[in-house]
């Protein structure tokens, strides 16, 4: 009997699909009153893998568009109260249940400041969605296991969709193709790295640029699904500190879709293998070295979306695999109120 979160998993794509035919004329409307006026600067406002989801959205937007992207450490607000001057800014929340005050206190304060707010949920009717003056609902439908999935996919294509409006429907092409790439990539063979990690305590996992979204998003599912202290590093990050922890056997799991780093995180997989690390890397077919094969899709931007759709099966039978119930991690619970 499978779990529900390698059943949630699988329907990420239906959920895509679902997703991608709403809404279209919110997203339009939306960016067309970007482009009519210009945010003075964008901020986001999540947690966990929702913000890793924001920080996705965010790449993107200052890779396509130019513009700086912060994200807010609501903190500020919610226990420091201070008051920021957000005349003229976008704020755009990501959510699955829109319930935690730390991301509608913000919100609501942002839109009183004179603020654009925007939230994406998969809660319409949640006390974020109505804190916002803009809501786009995620569409992804009940997601009972913990450990977010279809969600999270969801999540990264609601703010490929709010990129692609901004710039005019840039993206629309690639997106309407993302439920067919998604398919293939939730049937993807990840075992070797169920194989490799099955008795690992720590991890490395690496990403850069759009990618970089994803090693955040793997390294947190590491923890919580299958307790292994895993940490996400940017490619070049990890040299400042961190790789002073690798010695034989020490495990990586190395994301490199095609994009601009890729080089660069090919190069560190092979420098990190001469050190003596155990080095899983993620890639396209083809690529010398590649043990788990990522799907391409029909461009470069969205390919960390699929790597991320053959990861959450491989994850969920790690965590089994290990003893452990990825739909109930210890401590965890779905819904988390935080201040």
């Amino acid at each position: 009997m499978n779990t529900h979160m390698l059943d949630e998993a699988r329907e990420a794509p239906a959920a895509v699909a679902r997703q991608l035919a709403a809404d279209g004329d919110a997203y339009a409307a939306f960016g067309a009153l970007l482009r009519a006026q210009a945010p003075s600067g964008v901020l986001t406002i999540a947690r966990g893998s929702s913000d890793h989801a924001a920080s996705f959205m965010a790449y993107l937007t200052m890779a396509r568009l130019g513009r700086l992207v912060t994200s807010l450490p609501m903190s500020v607000v919610t226990l420091y109260q201070s008051q920021l001057q957000a005349h003229g800014l976008l704020s755009v929340a990501f959510s699955q249940s829109g319930q935690s005050p730390d991301l509608i206190t913000p919100t609501r304060y942002l839109q009183g400041a004179g603020a654009t707010t925007a939230a994406f949920v998969n809660a319409p009717d949640s006390p974020l969605a109505e804190a916002a003056q803009w809501v786009f609902p995620l569409r992804a439908g009940p997601e009972l296991s913990v450990a977010a999935t279809k969600s999270f996919i969801a999540q990264l294509v609601a703010g490929a969709r709010l990129v692609s409006a901004w710039e005019g429907g840039a993206l629309d092409e690639h997106l309407a193709a993302l439920p067919a790439v998604l398919q293939r990539a939730a049937l993807s063979d990840w075992s070797a790295g169920v194989e490799a990690l099955l008795r690992a305590d720590r991890l490395f996992v690496i990403g850069r640029g759009t990618g970089l979204a994803i090693a955040n998003e793997a390294a947190l599912k590491f923890k919580e699904t299958c307790g292994i202290q895993a940490e996400a590093y940017s490619g070049a990050e990890v040299k400042h500190g961190p790789m002073a922890l690798i010695e034989e056997g020490y495990p990586l799991l190395v994301f490199a879709p095609r994009g601009p780093a890729q080089a660069s995180l090919l190069a560190l997989a092979e420098e990190m293998r001469g050190r003596g690390a155990k080095v899983l890397l993620a890639a396209p077919a083809g690529t010398p070295g590649a043990e788990l094969l990522t799907v391409e899709t029909t461009m470069s931007d969205l390919d960390p979306i699929a790597a991320v759709q053959s990861f959450y099966p491989m994850v969920e039978a790690l965590a089994r695999a290990r003893g452990l119930d990825p739909d109930r991690p210890r401590h965890l619970a779905k819904v988390t109120r935080t201040r």
